[in-house]
């Protein structure tokens, strides 16, 4: 190779930022809810020395997805220790809107299970070596969303609690002083499916003096940062490019306020 090739891609080299060099490890990972055997997804970058903040995520309706695992994927780029849970059980997914709604159903009538599986995975994330237990946060999309205000309400010892089109309603509403994560709520005006649970979700937030953070995005409906909803509002779930780039920046900016 001749001296100005050599120039050029030492060059090129050197303008490549060094994030670049970051190494994401992923591996699926047993652990377990009493007898319940279960499988979530852990990322994080190997690059990094010590302990780093975790981020816990939570899947939607139809059980840990390749989507849950996707944005667990890009925490870990940011710098987190993150763990898509698995709320259903290891190989337990519904493949169609009417399995999902039977599943997630268990626990949405059942608030006390899904604090106690969601507990789990609090669990192991604090327990992994290159976690900063200290500085954990809850995300959730849909019913992962619903998730991780219950856990807020519990007063699980999270610093923050990230909710992206959940379910906003609950029967074991907070009590006075309970919580102790800061909550960001990311909603969709449009969103009919949870419209009518706002104002009481905004008292009950009030009564309880929570640090809520409430955004919503004009023209969203539900599941507006999963692209596979589709592109047809008309149906009450579609992805929405504006609302998903746009939450999703709100939530970096939360978690390096709340964690760094």
């Amino acid at each position: 190779m001749d001296a100005p090739k050599i120039i050029f891609l030492t060059f090129a080299i050197l303008l490549v930022p060094f994030h670049s060099y970051a190494a994401i490890h992923t591996e699926l990972v047993p652990y377990k809810h009493g007898e319940t055997e279960l499988e979530g997804f852990l990322a994080y970058d190997d690059t990094l020395p010590g302990k780093r903040p975790g981020v816990l995520v939570f899947h939607e309706w139809k059980g840990l997805n390749d989507y849950a695992k996707r944005r667990a994927t890009m925490l870990a780029e940011l710098g987190y220790a993150a763990f898509a849970a698995d709320m259903y059980g290891k190989g337990v997914r519904a493949e169609t809107h009417e399995e999902a709604a039977k599943l997630s159903g268990l626990y949405r009538e059942d608030r006390a299970l899904m604090r106690s599986r969601a507990h789990a995975a609090l669990d192991f994330l604090r327990s992994n070596e290159r976690t900063d237990g200290g500085r954990i946060a809850a995300i959730g999309y849909c019913f992962g969303g619903t998730t991780v205000l219950e856990m807020a309400r519990a007063g699980f010892d999270l610093k923050a609690a990230v909710s992206f089109h959940g379910g906003l309603g609950t029967p074991m509403p907070a009590e006075p002083g309970k919580i102790k994560a800061k909550i960001l709520v990311l909603h969709g005006a449009a969103d009919e499916f949870v419209n009518a649970e706002v104002p009481a979700f905004r008292e009950e937030m009030r009564n309880a003096g929570a640090d809520l953070h409430f955004e919503s995005f004009d023209g969203a409906v539900h599941s507006f940062t999963v692209p596979e909803a589709g592109n047809d509002p008309s149906k009450g779930m579609a992805y929405n490019e504006d609302a998903d780039r746009r939450s999703w920046q709100m939530m970096e900016a939360f978690l390096a306020e709340v964690l760094k």
